[in-house]
């Protein structure tokens, strides 16, 4: 006999029949006026995170919030992530009510706002200003020519008639799903820091967790807490077996035993992507046989990249 309780499945299911853990954060969007309204999210995601030739978030919504028309408008967004403080919490849920426009919403908004980095370097490239004193921050472009959606348009509040797209654009009669290209990761130096030179327990940034569930009263959030390390189980790759993949990852450069060992340690499924940086070196290097010695001036580029990116 099952020890579960069957839960019916309804509109809105992870709000009304689950605890779902899930991100609070708010998304920055313009407005016709150029003005930027902000709206709390917590269905945003990863979509591509390898393996294309860029990165993309997915954002799940009503077609007919703000947000929705403001990026079937002009298809650009940021996603500003915020601190667990109950003032910046009760500042989101302000936020939330739907119908609000941004004329009624925002003269009593006390987020703070400045200008997109991007669009500092780049004037005509025109975007929404972003949280101040958000965590992190991710600038984004919706991707409207997949899934046929380019001809999506805003205007139609009372839901969209068919046909609808599977996974981009107008997906149904009251939702939307966009993906949205990652073009920058923004992060206060601290943040940076700690992920440039190695993050300890105390170094993660306090981020809210919204559970989903929300009864007619209240909407539910939990403070994070001290984050717990928990080491990863060493599964060390034989030598042969390393050696199979790298005599595969190119007809001319090649790898010494002594260079092949000081990647044992790397996961099956990054090997590849490891090898291929290796072997894009040794062409741009004049290097047909790559040593141990070569191996370490592979990885202090890699850690010179990544504090130039700081």
């Amino acid at each position: 006999m099952s020890s579960f309780e069957n839960l019916r499945v309804v509109d809105n299911f992870y709000q009304t029949s689950l605890f779902f853990p899930m991100p609070t954060v708010v998304i920055s969007t313009l407005c016709e006026d150029g003005s930027t309204s902000l709206g709390p999210y917590s269905l945003v995601q990863p979509y591509y995170v390898a393996g294309k030739d860029y990165y993309a978030m997915l954002l799940s919504c009503r077609n007919s919030s703000n947000t929705a028309q403001h990026i079937l408008r002009n298809g650009k967004c940021a996603i500003n992530f915020i601190s667990d403080d109950p003032k910046m919490f009760k500042e989101c849920v302000k936020l939330s009510w739907p119908g609000d426009k941004p004329e009624e919403k925002m003269p009593n908004c006390k987020f703070r706002l400045e200008k997109s980095q991007i669009m500092e370097e780049n004037p005509e490239d025109v975007r929404p200003q972003v949280l101040t004193d958000a965590i992190q921050v991710i600038e984004c472009t919706w991707m409207r020519d997949l899934d046929g959606a380019v001809n999506d348009k805003p205007g139609e509040l009372n839901g969209y008639e068919p046909p609808y797209h599977d996974f981009n654009g107008i997906t149904s009669k009251f939702g939307a799903h966009f993906i949205l290209r990652v073009d920058r990761i923004l992060m206060k130096k601290k943040y940076a820091d700690a992920i440039i030179n190695g993050v300890k327990a105390g170094d993660f940034p306090h981020l809210p967790v919204d559970y989903g569930y929300r009864d007619s009263k209240n909407f539910w959030f939990h403070k994070a807490r001290r984050m717990h390390a928990e080491l990863l189980p060493i599964r060390k790759a034989s030598l042969a077996s390393v050696r199979y993949a790298a005599d595969r990852a190119d007809d001319k450069v090649k790898f010494t035993d002594d260079a092949l060992e000081t990647i044992l340690n790397v996961p099956r499924v990054f090997l590849p992507l490891v090898l291929k940086g290796c072997v894009e070196w040794g062409r741009e290097n004049h290097v047909d046989l790559i040593t141990a010695e070569h191996m370490k001036i592979i990885n202090d580029k890699r850690s010179k990249e990544k504090k130039d990116k700081k």
